[in-house]
Parts: structure tokens; C-alpha cells; sequence
């Protein structure tokens, strides 16, 4: 453990050592990898520009995730919609590569805002929490999929927190406070916040419009009809 992980009494908590950084870059290329290998929600490989897309999306997320209007004392922050680049992703392509881009950003973020109490955690807190974005996925082909497909993927997120915060962190619940109240409350105040703020943005018909062309482009269809071939690889 040690020649990934420190535990440092001061932080009281664990810090990543040189080859955890290199460890956690890798597994997030490899990550990354199995998104182009997958095939999207209509069985297609994706192409050039479909590869991009997601890695720009990966990309801007962690951007926009360092755009924080609050951030909390144990975890967690308001950011500039950040959880809705990732969900875009599953709405886009659908659950496959929407889970699996947010899994690859999860262990990215891990680099970036390194926060490690229990080993174990770090599978709830960001690998599981940001793949849960993707679930957006399924609403992929629904009316108003974005809008669904975003509020039950920031549910899934909220749900891994509030599972690891009562695993992990109940010990920091006030004292009389209910531990499980203690970890809903918390991840509330800065998840709903910024969940509210871009159900807002989304229900203004701009937005929206605007948000479906650039899922007609990317999958190169910008008259909003059929998929165009000639921006997939065949299928196999």
C-alpha cells in the first residue's frame, strides 16, 4: 500500500505517492481506451469525431470543475455545470460510454482533487459517483432526455456519496446529529444547489435547442434525422 498511498497524520488522510499519480494516469488512459472500444446505444463503433467529442467532453469537466462557487470542508463543491458535461456524454451515446467517460474523468478528478480517507472510498466517492452520469444514457432517445437523463444521473452520484459518507465519515456527524441524516444533508448542500441552477438552464428553450444540435453534429447528423455513416466506423 505504501508504495502507492501514505497515510499522513497531519492531513489525516491518505496521500498519493509519485507512482500513484502514474498508476491513477494510467488506469484512466486505459479507462479512456475501453470508451473508444465501446460501441454506442445504436451498436455503432465510434469515429474520429465521436472520440474527440468525449475526450473534449472529459476535458472540459475537469475544466469546469475547478470553477467552484463554494467548496465544502470534507469534499464536494458547486461548480459550473460541470456534472452536466458528463451527462451530455450518456445522453449523446448512450449508457455504455456515458457510464464508462464518467468513470475515466472520476479517476482523472482523483488526480486533480486528491482526497483519499479509506482506499475504499475512493470506488464510491469517484469512480462510481461520476460513472453514475452517465445513466443519462438511457434517456438517451426520450423527450426532454437531457433534462430526465441529468436529475437521475446527479441522483446516482448523490447516492454514492451519501453511501460513502456514512461508511466513511460518519465520525465527523455533530455530536446527537444522525450519522445517515448527517451524510444526506451534506451532500445536499452542494449537489442540489448546482443540480437546481442547471435544470433552470436547460428548461430555457435556447438552451435546449442548442444542446440538441450539437448532439445532431456530433453524431453527424445535422438535419436531426438518421445517423450519418460516414462519421462511425462500420459496423463489424
Amino acid at each position: 500500500m505504501s508504495f502507492f498511498l501514505n497515510w499522513s497524520d497531519e492531513a489525516y488522510e491518505y496521500v498519493l505517492t509519485t507512482p500513484g499519480y502514474i498508476a491513477l494516469a494510467l488506469i484512466a488512459a486505459a479507462v479512456f481506451f475501453l470508451v473508444v472500444a465501446l460501441r454506442d446505444k445504436n451498436g455503432r463503433k465510434l469515429g474520429t469525431r465521436e472520440i474527440t467529442f468525449c475526450a473534449a467532453a472529459i476535458a472540459l469537466a475537469a475544466i469546469t470543475s475547478l470553477i467552484r462557487i463554494t467548496t465544502l470542508p470534507f469534499g464536494g463543491s458547486i461548480t459550473l455545470c460541470s456534472m452536466l458535461v458528463l451527462s451530455f456524454v450518456g445522453y449523446v451515446f448512450g449508457p455504455k460510454i456515458g457510464v464508462t467517460a464518467g468513470a475515466a474523468y472520476g479517476i482523472l478528478y482523483l488526480i486533480l482533487e486528491t482526497y483519499i480517507y479509506h482506499p475504499a472510498q475512493v470506488l464510491l466517492d469517484y469512480v462510481l459517483a461520476f460513472a453514475a452520469l452517465g445513466l443519462s444514457g438511457f434517456f438517451a432517445d426520450k423527450k426532454n432526455g437531457l433534462l430526465k437523463g441529468y436529475v437521475v444521473g446527479v441522483t446516482g452520484r448523490y447516492i454514492c456519496h451519501v453511501i460513502s459518507g456514512y461508511i466513511f465519515f460518519a465520525e465527523f456527524a455533530p455530536e446527537g446529529l444522525n450519522p445517515l441524516i448527517y451524510t444526506l444533508l451534506y451532500n445536499l448542500t452542494y449537489i442540489l444547489p448546482e443540480m437546481v441552477v442547471t435544470v433552470i438552464l436547460l428548461c430555457i428553450p435556447s438552451v435546449s435547442s442548442a444542446l440538441k444540435r450539437v448532439k445532431a453534429y456530433t453524431l453527424g447528423d445535422a438535419a436531426g434525422g438518421a445517423h450519418s455513416g460516414n462519421n462511425y466506423s462500420e459496423r463489424q
